[in-house]
């Protein structure tokens, strides 16, 4: 053996060993990372008008027009039962809801703002009939809450109200500090009357207003309403731009790194999860462009190898369904995973680094090799460190291998491909 190899395997066997988790060894995250899969839901009174929530805010949408939007919003065709039918149908396992969106509208029964589902024509606390359902049919309840609030006076920034050049009405005047009592009161009334949460997903950071300070101070906070709650990075100033990852110049708190509207980078030593639109818009819009099986199969499975999660989000549409072409297409994703599911579902991305073939995942004894280049006849991979008993297809025949020179040589040219993902077993011996 080289010494090359011998360091190559090394580091595998050490990969393997360790789970690949080299930062958190917290068990707060293990549900969630075996979980790999979530659904994501973007909703509000802004489906009415099918344009994005909170940024069209003010820009699409006058902001007088967008802020009355809710005395019109009667979902009267909002099924729970549904809603997580579909999630589960998809092979999804947790899900997160936008309880409050950049538009400041409330999706449970607060008591702080009347701005409020409480307050619309529907009148039904849409956030308790989710948590109850999920319960009922084994899915996690998670919430999305924005930082920022751009209805809420207290919040003080030109953009808080539609653009630059807005003035506060006479007499008012922002006031930070009693809006991080404001959200900190609807922090409490989520975990307490709602929880336990399995996530609490912050976003709208990046903004002026909220500081690093405030960020560990609201992560302590929440941690010390539920502790074994999981906070993604956006609850402090720590996320590099859309790429997601948490920046090393400070000690910035998070549970791990958001990723959006792309997959992560290859990364063992944190947690990490990808979000990303089924659509193009995260709100429901009309005739949007929907992406197809194939790349949601590839989507998922580049962010398993990646060892990331992928929560994939929907709009649901102004009546309370979510588009039936886009359930159509989740229930399609979830034979998949019924059939292929093994190589997703507990796994650890790698050991093997994504390459122009495809990824890897590993449980067990088990190694798969995700094939996503049909065009792949060879393929050439370091010996994983403990000895090949077999490589076989997923649930299929036998795929010969050989071995040379401290390298494991798979023969694909004799196996018949499957779209868009071949995957490949390779069982290790139990040493």
């Amino acid at each position: 053996m080289s010494l090359r190899s011998f360091i190559i395997a090394l580091q595998i066997i050490f990969l393997m060993a360790s789970q690949g988790y080299a930062q958190t060894p917290d068990d707060r995250l293990d549900w969630w990372r075996n979980a790999r899969f979530g659904m994501f839901i973007h909703w509000g009174p802004v489906s009415l008008k099918g344009t994005e929530i909170g940024w069209s805010r003010g820009k699409q949408v006058p902001r007088e027009e967008y802020d009355q939007l809710y005395k019109r919003f009667n979902p009267e065709k909002f099924s729970a039962k549904e809603w997580v039918q579909i999630a589960k149908d998809a092979g999804m396992k947790y899900i997160v809801l936008t309880t409050k969106h950049h538009d400041g509208f409330c999706l449970w029964d607060t008591k702080t703002t009347d701005y409020n589902i409480m307050n619309t024509p529907f009148g039904r606390d849409v956030v308790k009939e989710l948590v109850e359902e999920c319960k009922k049919q084994g899915i996690v309840f998670s919430a999305y809450y924005s930082i920022l609030d751009w209805y809420n006076p207290d919040y003080n920034t030109a953009n808080a109200h539609g653009g630059p050049g807005y003035q506060l009405p006479a007499g008012e005047k922002a006031d930070m500090e009693r809006y991080v009592t404001y959200m900190y009161t609807h922090l409490k009334e989520l975990t307490e009357n709602y929880g336990p949460l399995g996530i609490m997903w912050f976003d709208g950071e990046w903004e002026k207003p909220w500081t690093h300070e405030r960020g560990l101070a609201l992560y302590k906070y929440v941690r010390s309403l539920q502790d074994d709650i999981i906070i993604n990075n956006r609850v402090d100033k720590g996320r590099a731009g859309m790429a997601g990852t948490t920046k090393t110049d400070m000690d910035y708190a998070g549970d791990y790194d958001t990723p959006e509207q792309e997959i992560g980078k290859f990364q063992t030593d944190r947690p990490w999860e990808s979000c990303i639109t089924i659509c193009r818009q995260w709100a429901w819009k009309p005739n949007d462009k929907m992406k197809s099986l194939d790349e949601l199969i590839r989507t998922l499975v580049m962010t398993a190898g990646g060892d990331g999660n992928l929560l994939l989000n929907v709009g649901p549409m102004p009546d309370g369904r979510i588009e039936p072409r886009q359930v159509e297409r989740l229930r399609e994703l979830g034979q998949w995973l019924q059939e292929n599911g093994e190589s997703i579902y507990g796994t650890r991305g790698g050991p093997y680094s994504p390459g122009d073939w495809g990824v890897s995942t590993w449980k067990n004894g088990n190694i798969y090799l995700h094939v996503l280049d049909d065009k792949t006849e060879k393929l050439t991979l370091p010996l994983p460190g403990r000895k090949v008993s077999k490589c076989y297809k997923i649930h299929g025949e036998a795929v010969p291998f050989s071995i040379k020179n401290d390298k494991i040589v798979i023969n694909l040219a004799v196996v018949k491909k499957d779209e868009p993902d071949t995957i490949i077993v390779m069982e290790l011996a139990n040493e």
